[in-house]
């Protein structure tokens, strides 16, 4: 079963999390607005299923709950995926919203590697600041030891920016994610991922 439940608990945040990669639906309650919206999209477009709550230090703000919300999810991503047999392994997507135009390319090489190029204003999405879409799939990236490249195409309005960059990497994860049946074992001549 490729699937994982984990808690990660800190001094800033308390996160509860299922994801399986071979399911569809759940629900996400952060406490930040925006951020649930764009986990819930995250969860559409993937297809995994994923359930998640987190109470975080949201009198400081939502930064500890974004990044702290990407660290498990990598984390559960890594261990849902095993030793990665049989999965494509890649996934890209270049995804309109809009104005905007997101490119995602990522690779489930269990090496660890986050470029973001594009500039996203400090702009408030209800308690949700835009540049933590950064911070979330960087701790994604890293947790989820795979490697990811988010170019930011074109766009001007931060909703939408963000908005394509969740919907592109999820796009490219279910692509990644999915078992191959063209592929025997793990898809690397090391052997290993």
């Amino acid at each position: 079963m490729r699937q994982a439940t984990l808690n990660r608990v800190t001094a800033e945040t308390d996160i509860s999390l299922s994801l399986n990669l071979d399911a569809q639906g759940g629900n996400v309650n952060s406490g930040v607005g925006f951020f649930d919206h764009m986990l819930a999209l995250f969860s559409k477009h993937s297809q995994f299923f994923l359930a998640l709550t987190a109470k975080g230090d949201l009198d400081v703000d939502a930064h500890h709950t974004v990044e702290d919300v990407g660290i498990a999810l990598g984390q559960a991503l890594d261990c849902a995926l095993g030793d990665r047999s049989g999965i494509a392994r890649y996934g890209s997507m270049l995804l309109p919203m809009d104005e905007a135009l997101v490119e995602v390319a990522l690779d489930l090489s269990g090496r660890p590697y986050f470029v973001f190029d594009g500039d996203v204003q400090s702009v408030l999405l209800g308690e949700y600041d835009a540049q933590l879409t950064e911070e979330f799939f960087r701790a994604l990236a890293t947790n989820a030891r795979m490697t990811l490249h988010i170019r930011i195409l074109s766009g001007r309005n931060a909703h939408h920016i963000a908005e394509a960059i969740y919907k592109g990497v999820a796009r490219a994860l279910r692509a990644a994610a999915a078992l191959d049946p063209t592929t025997q074992g793990i898809p690397s001549t090391k052997g290993v991922l």
